[in-house]
């Protein structure tokens, strides 16, 4: 698999403390939490709407886009939160194996 989450995560952390009139990712940090976190609802209702409407292979690729600035911008937030997508990866991998319906039932209440 690919460690473009990896290189992307150094990116985003050089990035941080860019000049935000350089930088989305550096203007997006100065804008702060409430700013990255519109950010992630509107790319979030964009996939929604994408998927929704998903019938062609032009679509799909509309949907893949979509899911991939989803992330991209998951990942700016992990950043603004001082975290990293390995605790992500750590956690998917330790959720691996796992039913679903087990794991969620495992979570404190």
């Amino acid at each position: 698999m690919s460690n473009i989450f990896f290189q992307l995560s150094e990116v985003l952390r050089d990035r941080r403390n860019a000049n935000p009139n350089s930088s989305y990712v550096a203007s997006l940090h100065e804008m702060g939490l409430d700013k990255i976190l519109e950010k992630i609802g509107e790319e979030s209702t964009e996939l929604i709407i994408s998927a929704k409407n998903n019938n062609s292979d032009q679509s799909r690729e509309e949907v893949v886009g979509e899911v991939a600035d989803l992330w991209f911008h998951c990942m700016i937030l992990l950043s603004h939160l001082d975290g990293d997508v390995a605790e992500v990866i750590d956690c998917l991998q330790e959720r691996f194996g796992i039913s679903g319906i087990e794991e969620k039932a495992s979570r404190k209440k």
